[in-house]
């Protein structure tokens, strides 16, 4: 949990670095709301089924800030020097 937290936060930051400041505070807020997921996430995770918070989060967020913020994760790895990951996820 702690993990997709500082991950959301770097998402966040490298986001609002790229975007128009208004915009990128829109985008920040829906992507912290979307947290509310991140149990669902995790390896192991109990329930595979969302609740209806992170529908309701989900479905608030605009799916360019969370498509931006996952092409931004793909680039942290070649930011700290380290070889990058591939998740088999095509956009």
């Amino acid at each position: 949990m702690v993990f997709l937290k500082f991950l959301a936060a770097i998402l966040v930051v490298m986001f609002l670095a790229t975007g128009p400041t208004v915009r990128a505070q829109q985008c920040s807020d829906q992507l912290s709301n979307v947290q509310v997921c991140a149990p669902l996430l995790l390896p192991g995770a109990v329930s595979p089924a969302p609740n209806s918070n992170c529908c309701t989060a989900l479905q608030a967020t605009n799916k360019d800030c969370i498509c931006n913020a996952l092409r931004a994760a793909t680039t942290l790895t070649s930011l700290c020097n380290l070889p990058s990951f591939d998740c088999g996820i095509s956009a």
